[in-house]
Parts: C-alpha cells; structure tokens; sequence
C-alpha cells in the first residue's frame, strides 16, 4: 500500500491563479513525498475518461471531482480539493484524523448559506450536505470508494455524487474537524488560523471580493507564488 499522498485540485479555466496558488500553499507546508495534480476538464475529456454532456454546474470539476481515485489508480490515501482553498499547515496531518475503517472523510458542514450570489455573480444554491464535498480524504483502498468508475461518475445523478449516497454506509463518511474546510463569510472568523481556508463565496482572485477574511493571507500567498516564477 503506498504512502504517497496524491492530491487532486478542481481546475476551473476561469481560475487559474486560485489553482496555482491552493498548489503553491501545499507545496510550501508541507513534505515532499506528496503529488499535486490539477484536475482538468478539457484533460479528462480528451482521455475520454469524462463524457457528460455541458452543464450549468458553478465550476468545471463539479462532477469530475468523483474521478479522483480512479485517477491516482492506488490503495493509499487521496484528497480532491475545490481550487479556491489555501492551505496554511501540512496538509498531510489530516491524515492524523483518518483510520482504515472508514471509506471518506469530509468536514460535515451544517448550515445556510449567508449569501444568495457568489463569485462571479453565481447563483448561491443550497442542497443536502453542501460543500461536504469540496474536501474530501478517499481512502482509496476501501470497496465503495473503487465503485467510482469513469462508467458510474459518466451515468449517475449529482445528488447521487454529493451527498454520496454511494458509499453503502453513512457510518463510512468520518468527519473531519471544521478547520480543514473552514468557509470564509459563512462562519465567525477564529481567533486560530484554519489549516484550510475555503473561499467558498468567491477570494481575492475575483474583482469584487477583496475584503474578505483571511484576504490578506491569500494576497501574501499569491505574491510569493509570483515572485518565484518570475526568477
């Protein structure tokens, strides 16, 4: 069973710099014994590995997200991760809350979302288990977790996928603590800085939201990124 941490990041071509910079925030806390993948949609399509017709999802990997597994195609521990996250500790002590026994874990949020548009004048939609699904650990060795083919990610609802009612048991779904997929403008800003900081309404990338929590921390992460490429 391997030990290497993979690390899927949603990729939305309207975001660019908010994958580079969730990418750089990893890499920067943590080890080096860890993988970061963008998850492309125009990629997954060409390999012919995402079939689903264009919908009206908010983002380009709202569905592709449920290939992550099959895509690191091993038995060790696997995150997927929305692009718009900055991540302010090791990202591979989550695994300091995770066992065998369980087939994911997601941070359980409960709760109504305080606004009715986000990001790029988005409409703010709210379902069961929203955002349970914009972090999520796989244990990639489990049986339900290897029930996500291409074939059932291609054919089953989206309900079927975010509330994952693919996995057999709800027992299965751990919860993780709230700091890793804290969501910035939906609860009080801590007194502790979250080891993941979701910008789940829209960050600093986007004209209007510069004033957000936590905008500063994303702004200094954006400039080191920067000023390395630009050596």
């Amino acid at each position: 069973m391997s030990d290497k941490l993979k690390i899927y990041v949603g990729y939305d071509s309207r975001e660019d710099i908010a994958w580079q910079v969730c990418r750089h925030s990893i890499l920067r806390h943590s080890t080096p014994d860890l993988e970061v993948h963008p998850l492309k949609l125009a990629a997954l399509q060409e390999l012919g590995l995402y079939t689903r017709e264009a919908d009206n999802a908010a983002t380009e990997f709202s569905l592709t997200r449920f290939l992550t597994p099959y895509l690191a195609a091993h038995d060790g521990w696997t995150i997927f991760v929305d692009c718009d996250f900055l991540f302010t500790n090791d990202i591979r002590n989550v695994l300091t809350h995770a066992n065998r026994t369980k087939a994911i874990y997601v941070v359980k949020h409960e709760y109504t979302p305080a606004n009715t548009v986000k990001m790029d004048g988005k409409t703010q939609t709210y379902y069961p288990r929203k955002n349970w699904s914009s972090f999520i650990l796989f244990n990639s060795a489990h049986p339900d977790v290897k029930r996500l083919t291409p074939d059932v990610v291609n054919t089953s609802a989206p309900s079927f996928l975010h509330r994952f009612q693919w996995v057999s048991d709800d027992e299965l779904i751990g919860a993780l603590p709230i700091e890793w997929n804290f969501l910035e403008g939906e609860y009080p800003k801590p007194a502790t800085l979250p080891a993941a900081i979701h910008y789940t309404n829209g960050g600093p990338w986007f004209e209007n939201w510069q004033n957000v929590d936590f905008a500063d921390i994303w702004c200094a992460e954006r400039d080191r990124y920067l000023a390395e490429i630009r050596t």
